[in-house]
């Protein structure tokens, strides 16, 4: 298995930030399979400025910026599994969700389900501001109830150190680092961000 799976607790998270991150600094091609709003920059055109490399057409594109399955239905479509299915690439690749764990891709179908089928390494991108116990907990939880393989958990935010402790403790996992907030996002200013990273373990999932 060559593919690492990059999903948030919730949107907005900063998981595009880390894909970029993780996908420059291991040299990875990055998917995005599915993109709901095309308004503003994409995630994966957003990833491919700041990390330089190459990046996968998404399976779908949908106009609306809102739940996947919400997306599809404006459109008149309804998401195929099946065109879902993991890329073969000659490298490491870094796989964003949309949205969080329990997104609904489909009325039968969520992120969760998709990252159950895939069986690929999984790193849960978490913010460090209020709420965010409960939040990464759950996901975790349900990462691991569907037998997904979780590397660990990627914080986002000013730190907490106490936060992202009890986090660690409680739910049993790993701390794979923190991002801290970043007042100019450039290539560079990402890659010296990430020097906080945890790359051995990161790596070690592959």
């Amino acid at each position: 298995m060559n593919t690492l799976i990059v999903t948030g607790t919730d949107t907005g998270v900063g998981k595009t930030v880390f894909a970029a991150g993780l996908a420059a600094a291991l040299g990875a091609d990055y998917w995005k399979p599915v993109q709901a709003g095309l308004e503003d920059a994409t995630d994966t055109e957003t990833v491919a400025a700041l990390s330089g490399c190459r990046v996968l057409p998404e399976a779908y594109r949908l106009n609306m910026p809102a739940s996947p399955h919400l997306a599809a239905e404006d459109m008149g479509i309804e998401i195929d599994v099946e065109r879902l299915a993991l890329p073969q690439t000659n490298g490491p690749l870094v796989v964003e969700g949309a949205g969080g764990v329990m997104v609904p891709l489909t009325r039968k179908l969520f992120n969760l389900d998709l990252f159950a089928r895939w069986q690929a390494p999984v790193i849960l991108v978490a913010r460090t501001a209020l709420g965010t116990i409960n939040h990464t907990a759950l996901s975790l939880s349900a990462l691991r109830a569907a037998g997904c393989p979780v590397v660990g958990v990627a914080f986002s935010g000013a730190t907490e150190p106490d936060v992202e402790q009890t986090i660690v403790e409680m739910c049993d996992t790993r701390h794979l680092g923190r991002l801290e907030p970043l007042p100019e996002l450039t290539p560079d200013t990402l890659a010296r961000a990430f020097e906080a990273i945890d790359f051995r373990t990161i790596r070690e999932a592959l």
